[in-house]
């Protein structure tokens, strides 16, 4: 099994950035240091309230890219609606040269209005059929960039390149390859640098609905994954399954893939996981479940009580016994195998720099994890159960 770490930055205290961003390269130098696979960054904007305080990932990866050594730098996600898809394919290449091919591409459509309408008027997620011709638009113009020497485009949001533009350079002579010969009008483009990877850096999305895991199974493209109960991520494995399987002619495993996010604090005590993170990881939750609801945390055909507000079930005994791998280093190394078995799992992402969260405490619970879990976790061989 790879391990990365999911770095989504927080402020919650209020701190300076450059405390919150040292904390964040503390995190990163020790799993490089300690050969975990990846570290992954979030792109969230308008987060005065201090939940999500990462804008940028791919300047923060190259920050990380200059201090590590062969750690991968991931970006869950850049959210490609809100950005011009020539420049963004060009930053991720640059990111990919500069690290020298250590780069996995995180791809989104967005989740909070606040930062889709502010960002792109045309990512406005009150429109969810535009919003997604958008996202694939974009995606299909950043790997144009990224295989061919020259290309062209003409789409709903797109037009590359511009028409009717002459180009006439004493340094630059006359090529078919780009230009109309007669009219020296440019009919195509190219993008530098291509990426150190080829044809590109692995692709991943992240993903919620049946939809939009077909789709990028169907497409190539690995998925990102977080809240759901054990039993509600099988039956989404197997919808990616199926859908790849059907598309590349073969029968890839449960699994493959899929890289799942849990949120993670390791402690001496079960008390103690709690006492220090608990509330923390409630809160962070009530904030993305004002949105989300309850649904996600939710086992197939679940039913809730009736309760007079929409999250006044949401506590930490609600979460813990779902999705939380809270707790001493046996309970975790549990959990996860239950993951491993149920799930062929391939891929996990933990978080414990909730917001609020002391850094000495996450990054106690950090090497906790790496010198308590790991080891017991990474040989382990599991045949996965067949969903009843």
């Amino acid at each position: 099994m790879k391990i990365g770490y999911f770095c989504n930055i927080t402020n919650w205290k209020k701190k300076p950035y450059t405390e919150i961003l040292d904390n964040a390269r503390d995190i990163a130098v020790y799993c490089d240091k300690n050969n975990w696979n990846s570290i992954w960054f979030t792109e969230h904007h308008f987060n005065h309230e201090g939940m999500e305080s990462s804008p940028n990932p791919l300047m923060i990866c190259a920050d990380i890219a200059a201090r590590t050594k062969q750690i991968r730098l991931g970006q869950a996600c850049n959210v490609i609606t809100f950005w011009n898809p020539i420049r963004l394919a060009e930053d991720i290449a640059t990111l990919d040269q500069f690290s020298k091919g250590r780069v996995d591409v995180g791809i989104g459509r967005g989740v909070y209005g606040r930062e889709a309408i502010h960002m792109n008027v045309e990512a406005d997620l009150k429109d969810q059929a535009k919003n997604k011709r958008l996202f694939q638009e974009t995606l299909t113009v950043m790997k144009k960039a990224w295989t061919e020497n020259f290309f062209s485009h003409k789409g709903e949001f797109y037009s590359y390149p511009s028409p009717n533009f002459v180009w006439q350079h004493d340094m630059s002579p006359p090529n078919e390859d780009f230009m109309d010969l007669k009219t020296n009008q440019i009919n195509k483009i190219g993008v530098i640098p291509r990426t150190f990877q080829k044809p590109h850096p692995p692709l991943w999305q992240v993903v919620d609905s049946t939809g939009s895991i077909e789709w990028a199974a169907k497409n190539g493209i690995n998925c990102i994954m977080w809240i759901p109960t054990v039993k509600t991520l099988k039956k989404r494995f197997e919808i990616y399954k199926n859908a790849k399987s059907e598309t590349e002619k073969r029968d890839i495993p449960m699994g493959e893939g899929i890289s799942l996010v849990r949120d993670l604090f390791v402690a001496e005590t079960m008390e103690d996981a709690k006492k220090l993170a608990g509330e923390q990881m409630v809160n962070y939750m009530r904030w993305v479940c004002h949105w989300r609801g309850l649904g996600n945390h939710m086992d197939p055909g679940e039913e809730l009580p009736q309760t007079k507000g929409k999250l006044d079930l949401l506590n930490y005994d609600f979460l813990h016994k779902r999705n939380m791998l809270f707790g001493t280093p046996d309970y975790v190394i549990e959990k996860i195998k239950e993951l491993q078995s149920e799930l062929n799992l391939q891929n996990l992402q933990v978080w414990s720099s909730m917001p609020g969260v002391k850094h000495e405490d996450s990054i106690r619970s950090i090497k906790l994890f790496n010198d308590e879990v790991i080891p017991k976790i990474s040989a382990v061989k599991t045949e996965v159960k067949q969903a009843g």
